[in-house]
């Protein structure tokens, strides 16, 4: 009878010392996870950043290059917003006086995804031109633009995409090239990372 009781008492002891040491290291483990810092917030990754821009080659009487290069980055995956710059050689031949000059400028914008391929676009560019007056004279100007619309994007592959999109300029500046609300058309590709 004392060996059956010795021998559950060793059961016992071996038992309450195992169940104590299983408690003991979920309170270990509870308080390490604890204890350990929240991990970092997600840093503004590269792949975020896209790059693209628009060529413009017109030739013949009238020449136009163009060369538009922008940036951008998603601030979420519908949100976007970036910088263009832009250069333009313009010759015209089609009159007895050759007419050559550049314009130059830049803009912000932003473009908001309605579903992948469709977004809504608004930009506020300034652009410098050579404008001439009454008298033949000519002065450089800033001419503001506000342009409202929208686009389509086409994936080629990967991150590259085919954009094509129409604009208005909604502040109509006098100084403006343009005819009152024509549609302002461009074509470009972009590359994320």
């Amino acid at each position: 009878m004392k060996s059956i009781f010795s021998v559950l008492l060793i059961c016992v002891i071996t038992a309450s010392l195992t169940f104590a040491q299983d408690i003991t290291q979920i309170d270990t483990t509870q308080q390490e996870q604890q204890q350990k810092p929240e991990p970092e917030k997600q840093k503004p990754s590269f792949q975020r950043v896209y790059l693209g821009g628009n060529l413009a080659l017109s030739v013949g009487p009238y020449t136009r290059i163009g060369v538009y290069p922008l940036i951008g980055y998603k601030l979420t995956p519908k949100l976007s917003g970036g910088l263009k710059i832009g250069y333009e050689y313009i010759r015209d031949n089609r009159w007895a006086d050759n007419y050559e000059t550049s314009n130059y400028g830049g803009s912000i914008f932003t473009r908001y995804r309605l579903v992948p391929q469709l977004y809504v676009h608004i930009e506020y560019a300034q652009i410098n031109y050579e404008l001439y007056d009454e008298f033949g004279n000519s002065d450089r100007q800033w001419v503001p633009f506000l342009y409202l619309g929208g686009g389509y994007s086409q994936r080629l592959g990967g991150n590259v995409w085919l954009n094509a999109q129409v604009l208005f300029d909604v502040l109509q500046d006098d100084r403006s090239p343009y005819r009152k609300w024509d549609p302002v058309f461009s074509v470009g590709i972009a590359a994320g990372f």
